[in-house]
């Protein structure tokens, strides 16, 4: 999944956050296209509590270890790879 996120609490105020397949992540300044819209998401940290409004999965409420704040705007958006990878799967099985 990739995260082009807005806000208040990153370092960056636009950044795009890529996940690899092997959990690891890359963050970069501004937007990296192209953007796979998957869902867009409202996070806001206090202290060790975030709170995220997500239009796939609702409500969330987690705890971290460490003491932030954060208010940010978010697209998660498919990897490139993935979403190539599915619709080669998806274009063979019909055929």
């Amino acid at each position: 999944m990739k995260y082009i996120e807005a806000g208040i609490g990153n370092r960056w105020f636009i950044r795009t956050e890529t996940e690899l397949d092997d959990g690891t992540e890359i963050e970069q300044r501004g937007i990296v296209k192209p953007i796979l819209f998957h869902s867009a998401y409202l996070r806001i940290w206090i202290g060790k509590t975030v709170y995220i409004w997500d239009t796939k999965e609702r409500f969330k409420k987690t705890k971290k270890p460490r003491r932030a704040f954060k208010f940010i705007l978010g697209v998660a958006s498919y990897s490139y790879e993935v979403e190539l990878k599915t619709r080669r799967t998806e274009f063979r099985s019909r055929s």
